[in-house]
C-alpha cells in the first residue's frame, strides 16, 4: 500500500482524512473524526499526539469500547479469517497464524480467562513481541488489577497505533518505532575485516523451535549489507546469529583439520528493548571467538 502524504491530508477533505485514517485505531474511525478540525499537522509525531490525544480525552465507556474492538490474539476469528488486514498482518508477525494445537489451545485459554477476570480482550502490540514473550506478557498481566490492565491495554494499542500511523503516512519525521540487529565479523587471525562469511539470523522459542529471520553476506567492510533486522521493531525474544566460518577460513586457503575445530559459530543473545540497536559482532580466527554488544 502506497503511503498517504502528511502534506496532502492537511489539505484534503475532511471525509479524505477520515477515510485514510479510519484503520489506525482498530474499527474506530471515530479517532481520526475527532482530530480533523486540528489540521495543519506540522509533523506525524504531531498527529499521533492528537489522535492519542482524542483517545484519552474521550469518556471511559467510548476508551472501554475501543479496547473491545480489538481481536482476541490466536483466535476463532484470526483461524477463520475475519480479522482486519491489519490485524492479520501483526498477528502473522509473530507466527500466531502457525501455532500448534497444543499452543492454540493454550492462547484460547489464557484469552477465556484473561476476558473472565478484566471483561475485554488481552491486547499487545504483537509487532514488539515474540509468542514466547506474549505468553509472558499474558501470564504476567493476568495478576494485575482492572485498571492497571485498561491502562496497559490503552498503552499497547497506542503503541499498534504508531505502527500502523508509520507504515499509512509519510512526512518529514519518522515515528521512533523501529529497531535494528546488525552484525560484523573481525578476522582477528588476518587482522583486518572478514568479507564472505554467510551469516543466518534465527529466532529461538522455549518450546525448542527455531524460526528462520534474515541471511547475509559480509561486505569488504565485514558487514552486511543492510541490518538483519531493521526498519521495524526487533521482537522481544530469543536469537542466534549463525557464522559459517569454516567455509570462510578455507576459501582463504587456511589449513584447517578435518573437520574444522570450528565450523558454524553460534552466538545466542535476548533482545528486550524493541526499539533498540542491537549490534552483535564476532572476532574470530580459525580456534577461537569472542563478542560484546556493540553500537
Amino acid at each position: 500500500m502506497t503511503p498517504h502524504n502528511l502534506a496532502a491530508l492537511n489539505t484534503a477533505p475532511a471525509t479524505d482524512f477520515v477515510a485514510a485514517l479510519a484503520g489506525i485505531y482498530e474499527h474506530s474511525p471515530w479517532i481520526a473524526e475527532a482530530v480533523v478540525a486540528q489540521r495543519p499537522f506540522a509533523s506525524l509525531l504531531a498527529l499521533h499526539d492528537a489522535m492519542i490525544g482524542a483517545v484519552r480525552g474521550a469518556s471511559a465507556d467510548k476508551q472501554l469500547a475501543l479496547v473491545k474492538a480489538h481481536p482476541d490474539l490466536a483466535g476463532k476469528a484470526a483461524r477463520a479469517g475475519e480479522l482486519t488486514a491489519a490485524s492479520t498482518s501483526e498477528q502473522m508477525s509473530a507466527g500466531l497464524d502457525r501455532l500448534s494445537d497444543a499452543d492454540y489451545a493454550r492462547f484460547h485459554r489464557l484469552n477465556d480467562a484473561y476476558k473472565a477476570r478484566f471483561g475485554f480482550p488481552f491486547i499487545v502490540c504483537v509487532r514488539r513481541h515474540t509468542k514466547d514473550s506474549i505468553l509472558r506478557a499474558f501470564e504476567r498481566r493476568l495478576a494485575h488489577s482492572a485498571d492497571e490492565e485498561l491502562a496497559t491495554a490503552l498503552t499497547e494499542i497506542f503503541r499498534i497505533a504508531a505502527l500502523r500511523l508509520d507504515q499509512a503516512v509519510a512526512a518529514d519525521d519518522k515515528l521512533k518505532v523501529a529497531g535494528r540487529i546488525s552484525t560484523h565479523v573481525l578476522d582477528t587471525h588476518a587482522g583486518h575485516p572478514a568479507k564472505g562469511v554467510v551469516v543466518e539470523l534465527w529466532e529461538l522459542s522455549a518450546s525448542g523451535d527455531s524460526r528462520f529471520v534474515a541471511r547475509g553476506i559480509t561486505n569488504s567492510d565485514g558487514r552486511t549489507d543492510a541490518p538483519l533486522i531493521g526498519g521495524r521493531p526487533v521482537p522481544i525474544g530469543v536469537y542466534e546469529l549463525r557464522f559459517d566460518v569454516a567455509t570462510y577460513f578455507a576459501d582463504r586457503g587456511i589449513s584447517l583439520p578435518d573437520p574444522p575445530f570450528l565450523g558454524i559459530v553460534p552466538l545466542r543473545f535476548s533482545v528486550a528493548e524493541p526499539e533498540g540497536h542491537y549490534h552483535v559482532p564476532l572476532l574470530v580466527t580459525p580456534w577461537s571467538y569472542s563478542t560484546y554488544r556493540g553500537s
